[in-house]
């Protein structure tokens, strides 16, 4: 990897002369977090592997125009969610969304029964606040802590100065921890 340069800078360099490997190789590294940031759009898992689909074929189609310099990632997801934004607007779709992107934690030692149920609650609990987030704040949770992406990618992916971006964050911040405090009624 040249410094100062994204890590795929070189597969994309290769996608873009028409390597088949390269392209594979960006689908099988993304295909994942693009299927979860279209599904986290859509709510609906049919939408999300076609917003997926078709976000990445016209990604691919794009892939002359995509500057190297830049991280692939954030220009990829912002793609998948613009074509998933447009399946649930047409959709009109708002049925419950299950997240599939919160990890199982990872450890050594094997979790109590108890401790797995709690979790099991925290996890949905949580997951439940996450669902009650308008779209724009949902989204900015999902590509932070989901995803893992920077302030920075994060705007990149939502098509937002980065400032916009913090700002959503906040908020969305905000909201959770409401929703997240327990009803003392």
């Amino acid at each position: 990897m040249v410094e100062g340069r994204p890590p795929d800078a070189d597969l994309v360099r290769r996608a873009q002369l028409g390597d088949d490997d390269a392209i594979r190789q960006i689908v099988t590294t993304y295909q994942d977090i693009a299927f979860r940031t279209a599904y986290l759009v859509t709510r609906s898992e049919e939408d999300a592997r076609d917003a997926t689909q078709d976000g990445f074929v016209k990604a691919f189609r794009a892939l002359d125009r995509f500057d190297r310099t830049k991280p692939l990632q954030p220009w990829l997801l912002r793609i998948v969610a613009n074509e998933a934004r447009n399946r649930a607007r047409a959709a009109r779709r708002r049925t419950a969304l299950e997240l599939r992107v919160i990890r199982e934690p990872s450890g050594d030692a094997a979790p109590s029964p108890e401790g797995e149920v709690l979790a099991g609650d925290a996890r949905r609990h949580l997951l439940d606040a996450v669902n009650r987030l308008p779209e724009e704040q949902r989204l900015v949770v999902a590509f932070r802590y989901f995803a893992g992406l920077s302030e920075e990618e994060t705007a990149a992916a939502l098509g937002v100065r980065t400032g916009t971006a913090k700002s959503r964050h906040s908020r969305a911040l905000v909201r959770l921890r409401e929703l997240m405090e327990p009803d003392d009624g």
